[in-house]
């Protein structure tokens, strides 16, 4: 059996989001099967300038296969193209004017997929926006599986998408708030699909006081970890801590733990330790009393996963459907819609550290259950299995020919802000 990885970066120094879903995936499947991972010479995720050279080197064991990008991305025309297709009526040229400048944009990487089809038995696909997701299934529709990475933006409202979600073999979701949405806007309830998520290498030893010695932490503290980001819901976290402080004599310090391209606060009570390595990433977490999510949007947080693999509770942004549902499911977080609930969250930790002890026990048996690598490596070689023996439904939409020249640009599609504004929102009500 022999895999293809197509992802839009890839590399052992890109420590996060779908990029290092990528090669956990790639690494762990390659001990199964033959492993090689597709993907562009970018490694800055802004501008997407070719940073390594094209052609073959070996990350971890697993083949990578470098392809040029076509060009950077110009922040303000993708800017423009993005008002265009979020706000306004539109057309199908508009879309794929977006997608050619959202990047990566690498026609190498597609013409070798198409010409090399037959080479690999299934591709997986990572995320679904970028243009070698959309051109390269397109290349492979009856050997595509597609791990879409979804989450509740505008983009998944665009309506290049859906004939994606319903022309791939399969898709491997993050969370059941992924599925339930993609399903929402694209009604592929007949293509094979299986709530999967993401394992980590969770050290089985952590040194909580080796965290604190060295960073010369003293107190409780809460931790965040990851990009510091208006995006990831940064900017509040900062606004609602400032405010918890200025309602208590006690509080818990904020440890932050990435880089930043927000202004950090200057306070006492908040320590950014800039890019910690993974060895600091793991004792910091096992010696915090939490770990606070503010992202509004996730397809699945894996820095959650090893928070409760560790035992320790989640704080998370109750607007992010994916989040509020982990932490209904897992039994194992608080969630707060705005700062009323955020400081009662917060108050709640510190004054009952026996009960939250209990909510890191269950996260544990929660990530236990259902995130460790033998069950998210039988999740992809079961539905490689399933796929070998089952021949696809029906032709799949990814095999007709794009619209003609004068079809393309009628503008009929929606806002896609309005698209996701009347899709479901909440945590999904499945339990798992």
């Amino acid at each position: 059996m022999k895999l293809a990885v197509v992802v839009q970066r890839y590399g052992a120094a890109i420590n996060g989001g779908a990029e290092l879903h990528a090669r956990y995936v790639a690494e762990r499947l390659a001990r199964h099967a033959e492993v090689e991972v597709l993907t562009t010479c970018a490694t800055d995720y802004v501008s997407w300038a070719n940073a390594l050279p094209a052609g073959l080197e070996t990350i971890n064991g697993v083949p990578v296969r470098r392809f040029p990008v076509r060009h950077t991305r110009d922040a303000g025309r993708f800017g423009r193209r993005s008002a265009v297709v979020f706000d306004e009526t539109h057309s199908m040229q508009d879309e794929l004017r977006w997608l050619d400048e959202e990047g990566p944009t690498s026609p190498a990487l597609v013409r070798f997929v198409r010409a090399n089809r037959d080479r690999y038995d299934y591709y997986f696909f990572f995320s679904y926006r970028y243009y070698h997701a959309y051109y390269g299934t397109r290349a492979a529709a009856d050997r595509a599986v597609l791990v879409p990475t979804a989450e509740r933006d505008p983009a998944i409202g665009l309506g290049l998408f859906p004939p994606l979600f319903n022309g791939v073999r399969a898709l491997m979701y993050n969370s059941f708030e992924e599925r339930d949405l993609i399903g929402s806007v694209s009604g592929n309830g007949d293509v094979p699909g299986v709530v999967v998520g993401i394992g980590s290498d969770v050290p089985d030893r952590v040194e909580p006081a080796r965290f604190r010695q060295k960073f010369g932490i003293d107190r409780r503290f809460a931790i965040y970890v990851g990009r510091i980001d208006q995006n990831k819901g940064c900017a509040e976290l900062f606004d609602f801590f400032q405010r918890y402080l200025r309602t208590t004599r006690e509080p818990l310090q904020l440890v932050l733990c990435g880089n930043s391209i927000l202004p950090i606060p200057e306070s006492p009570h908040i320590r950014h330790l800039g890019f910690v390595s993974d060895e600091d990433k793991f004792d910091g977490l096992a010696a915090a009393d939490m770990l606070v999510m503010p992202s509004y949007f996730e397809s699945l947080s894996m820095v959650a996963l090893e928070a409760w693999a560790l035992g320790r509770p989640v704080l998370a942004n109750g607007r992010c459907d994916v989040l509020k549902g982990q932490c209904l499911r897992s039994n194992a977080g608080l969630f707060y819609d705005n700062w009323d609930e955020f400081a009662e969250a917060i108050g709640w930790f510190t004054r009952h550290p026996e009960d939250t002890h209990a909510l890191g026990a269950n996260g544990r048996r929660y990530f236990q259950q259902h995130y460790t690598w033998p069950v998210i490596e039988g999740k992809y070689l079961d539905m490689v299995d399933r796929l070998s023996r089952e021949a696809p439904a029906r032709p799949s939409p990814l095999d007709a020919p794009l619209p003609g020249f004068f079809e393309r640009r009628k503008p009929t599609l929606r806002p896609a802000r309005y698209v996701l504004d009347d899709l479901p929102k909440g945590p999904s009500v499945i339990k798992g």
